[in-house]
């Protein structure tokens, strides 16, 4: 191994050993007394229960991440990349579909060890804590179904990059961010038509007191609302949630039947209003700014290393390539995106910490938001106490307006 090799193996073991530690102080942060604020919406057996719930899921995480990592230093020094790489490259086949098919059977290993962790994910913890309605058809079906889309639409982006790649001459990354960003973009329009609906059925909110309360507290803070729907999300899970899709005038609002069957109006409206409120205060804008600006970043950095013949030998793969240099990029810097992740779950905070202040402004009070979001934590079990290094990893919003 070469000294390029060695210190990716080096950041990757570290960044495994900080997460690690980051969820052991997670779950030593655990209080045995349910905090006063919430009292009213736990009991003490709810309460032990959450505790239970997230000692389950990280020990669930760290059985997973280990054997993913496992697997990749396995690959690694087995040979495993530089075996792959010279077999594709036997076919003779068009640079871009030999670039396709190596990124492609990488994925497909990925997907095929991460599927025994779905199912029992889904099927013995979300079961065991009474959240999984999801039955073993739909489980399937909606493997299937993001298969085929991350074939269809990841195969192109893919192809789009490696022909760019391959063909331009200078600046290749440049054109190469022009066209994701242009991707990022349309997806944003594509998606809630033509993709969600793939998974869930979408239905227009009958008209009725919440209907009627939604569109006019829309009107009120001049907010562009095209219609409200209800998803029929307890066809997979008991947790509730609320979400927008679109842009302009084509925003849509969608409430899960499970929270509408379980919220009052007024805490039905504060969830809609903190959830408007990134719209209002151009988060989302900035949220897709950021994403478009980093995968730039990740694209220039990509390029200068595509040609690099050492960065290559530290995975013993003889020849370069656009495409080993993505998979080899990828290893690379997944340690050192903890910073910039880190500053963007920062960012996120604020944004929901103003979005809550919104609400509040514009509801007239924070009572009705302070107990819908104590009742979304009672209900999905979260995690009330968390430690401060982990919340730099993982994003935990932080509500002021209870």
């Amino acid at each position: 191994m070469n000294a390029i090799g060695l210190a990716i193996l080096t950041s990757l073991i570290l960044e495994f050993g900080l997460r690690i530690l980051s969820e052991v102080l997670n779950l030593r942060s655990s209080q045995a007394e349910l905090p006063e604020t919430f009292k009213g919406f736990y009991d003490d057996g709810r309460y032990r229960r959450s505790q239970e719930y997230l000692g389950a899921r990280t020990r669930f995480g760290w059985c997973s991440a280990t054997t993913f990592l496992a697997v990749t230093i396995a690959l690694w020094f087995g040979g495993g990349f530089g075996f792959l790489d010279e077999r594709v490259r036997s076919w003779h086949l068009h640079p871009v579909l030999t670039g396709m098919l190596y990124i492609g059977t990488l994925a497909l290993l990925r997907a095929a060890l991460s599927l025994p962790f779905g199912a029992y994910a889904t099927f013995v913890i979300e079961k065991r804590f009474g959240f999984n309605t999801t039955g073993w058809r739909t489980f399937v079906a909606d493997r299937v179904k993001a298969g085929l889309l991350s074939m269809i639409l990841g195969g192109t982006l893919l192809a789009m990059i490696l022909s760019l790649f391959e063909y331009v001459n200078r600046f290749p990354w440049l054109y190469c961010w022009v066209g994701v960003a242009g991707f990022m973009l349309c997806i944003q329009f594509f998606a809630p038509r033509w993709i969600l609906p793939l998974f869930n059925t979408y239905s227009p909110l009958a008209k009725g007191d919440l209907r009627s309360a939604i569109l006019s507290y829309a009107r009120a803070i001049d907010f562009p609302l095209e219609n409200v729907f209800i998803m029929d999300g307890s066809r997979r899970t008991t947790k509730s949630n609320a979400f927008f899709t679109g842009f302009g005038r084509h925003r849509r609002a969608v409430l899960f039947d499970n929270l509408v069957a379980a919220y009052r109006l007024p805490e039905l409206i504060a969830i809609l209003a903190h959830e408007m409120a990134h719209y209002k205060k151009h988060h989302i804008l900035w949220s897709l700014g950021l994403g478009i600006l980093h995968t730039g970043f990740l694209l220039f950095l990509l390029s200068l290393l595509v040609s690099s013949q050492p960065f290559f030998e530290a995975f013993y793969v003889e020849r370069t390539s656009v495409y080993g240099g993505m998979v080899f990029f990828a290893l690379l810097y997944s340690p050192f995106d903890l910073l910039p992740s880190c500053l963007l779950n920062g960012l996120s905070r604020q944004h929901e910490r103003e979005a809550d202040r919104f609400a509040v402004a514009t509801t007239g009070g924070g009572k009705a938001l302070a107990d819908a979001l104590k009742k979304l934590s009672a209900h999905n079990l979260a995690n009330l106490t968390p430690h401060p290094l982990h919340g730099k990893f993982v994003l935990i919003p932080k509500s002021t307006s209870a």
